[in-house]
């Protein structure tokens, strides 16, 4: 059986925790997670340590000193993956706003020759619930302009819910990824695509969260705009 870890990075995620934890062990296939746990005021960190206890096989926790980044977060996650040996390494936000029942539909799509497969927001039109309108306009509209300027043909630019073949983190030089928020997101898939690798969209329903507090900044969404221009000018090369 392929080994699969789901990563999802925490801040101050003690009403979601458990829930998202629970809800991916009750998948068929064996899914692990690693928690990347940033130093939550909130106690979450607890929360995982008492889950630990009843699944010590399958669930992990990196705790780190303060609130470093998505990126920073996820990077660290793909390389403790790659180290102990995961066939398809998944990214996932801990609050619902993905859902934990179209996991299985991102690997099977990996299963199915897919390098990289994401769950789509706007693969099929606009599936989002939740939203307010200008956040909607902001976010989809910033997919076409990442789409334009990149040359890249994925719908999604930002998303966060994912399916990565192994091999695509080992192609990867980790240590050069620059972004750290959103922009993080755009980088990886970027990179992914530049070295060939198949990238496929699967269309999913993105719920905004309800409970617990966003992390949306507008500074994130500078930093992915910015940052788009000087990823047009970088050369991508794989990892020696």
């Amino acid at each position: 059986m392929d080994k699969k870890v789901v990563i999802i990075p925490t801040y101050n995620e003690k009403e979601n925790i458990e829930k998202i934890i629970r809800a991916v062990f009750s998948l068929e296939g064996g899914y692990h997670i690693l928690v990347i746990e940033d130093g939550s005021p909130d106690g979450t960190a607890g929360i995982v340590k008492g889950l630990q206890q009843e699944f010590p096989e399958r669930l992990h926790m990196i705790e780190r000193k303060g609130k470093l980044g998505l990126g920073t977060a996820y990077i660290t996650g793909f390389k403790w993956s790659v180290e102990n040996g995961y066939d398809y390494i998944f990214e996932m936000d801990a609050d619902f706003s993905h859902n934990p029942n179209d996991v299985p539909r991102l690997y099977q799509a990996c299963k199915d020759g897919a390098d990289l497969a994401i769950g789509s927001r706007y693969c099929n039109g606009i599936s989002v619930i939740n939203w307010p309108i200008g956040r909607v306009i902001m976010s989809y509209y910033a997919s076409v302009y990442v789409r334009t300027v990149l040359g890249m043909k994925v719908y999604d630019t930002t998303a966060g819910f994912k399916c990565y073949s192994r091999k695509v983190l080992e192609a990867i030089d980790l240590d050069k990824v620059k972004m750290k928020g959103y922009g993080f997101q755009i980088e990886m898939k970027y990179s992914t695509y530049k070295l060939g690798f198949k990238i496929k969209e699967v269309p999913i329903i993105f719920v905004d969260r309800t409970e617990g507090t966003s992390k949306m900044s507008s500074g994130i969404f500078g930093e992915a705009f910015w940052g788009v221009m000087g990823l047009k000018m970088r050369k991508i090369k794989p990892r020696k």
